[in-house]
């Protein structure tokens, strides 16, 4: 039995803490669609295309971009996350605000984004004194590689840096291919269904179905964070 102050939380940013599908995410995708359109020459029907398929391929746009047109990550994350008007578009939960400062355990933001981006968007929510740290997508590099969310390595190397075991650690996600890949090296996994009820990227048969049963790499789901103080 694992004691609730032992407990290590690992939420996801964007639609697990705030809803990204109101702005931040139309606005990242255009932004990220201009930048391709930019740096690689090509035009704005192919940008999209790529942006798309590389987020299907591995989850985040950024490593397609890497792996295939040697974009440098720094320049990427920060062209396209500027983003001024952010801050007037985000909106808290005091519920959820209570919640996570009650909820017992170290507490922790594991995102794809990039850090000043969640640094931001922490602030701007009024969250940022609730987590311990924040593990963003500069941070998932292994092997001279970026490997971001759903890599089962990575999630590996975050639990060893944070001194955490598996089943002690709870992984809080929108996201099915990260909860499945953490599900499959030991971590609980809590399914936040509040903005989105499908899965919309990711790896796998279940990529933008719409899911009517819960899966059975998900331990429970979500509409708020108030459920996670009686969870587990």
């Amino acid at each position: 039995m694992v004691r609730p102050q032992d407990r290590v939380w690992l939420f996801d940013l964007d639609n697990t803490l705030h809803n990204a599908s109101a702005f931040a995410f139309g606005a990242i995708d255009a932004a990220m669609t201009a930048y391709i359109e930019r740096e690689l020459g090509v035009d704005r029907t192919e940008a999209n295309r790529l942006r798309a398929h590389y987020w299907r391929r591995y989850g985040a746009t950024l490593i397609g971009l890497v792996r295939h047109h040697g974009v440098k990550p720094g320049h990427f994350l920060h062209h396209t996350h500027a983003l001024p008007e952010l801050e007037r578009r985000l909106h808290s939960h005091p519920h959820d605000v209570a919640a996570l400062r009650r909820l017992p355990g170290r507490k922790f933001v594991l995102t794809n984004a990039p850090l000043a981006y969640t640094e931001r968007v922490l602030r701007a929510l009024g969250l940022a004194a609730c987590f311990d740290g924040v593990i963003a997508v500069e941070h998932m590099a292994m092997f001279g590689q970026l490997r971001p969310k759903p890599d089962a390595r990575m999630l590996r190397a975050v639990l060893v840096k944070l001194r955490a075991q598996p089943h002690a650690s709870v992984l809080v996600e929108d996201t099915l291919a990260h909860q499945k890949a953490a599900h499959r090296i030991g971590l609980r996994t809590v399914w936040m269904q509040r903005w989105l009820h499908r899965a919309i990227h990711g790896h796998g048969p279940e990529a933008g179905a719409v899911l009517r049963r819960r899966p059975a790499y998900v331990c429970a789901r979500i509409r708020s964070l108030q459920p996670l103080l009686r969870l587990l």
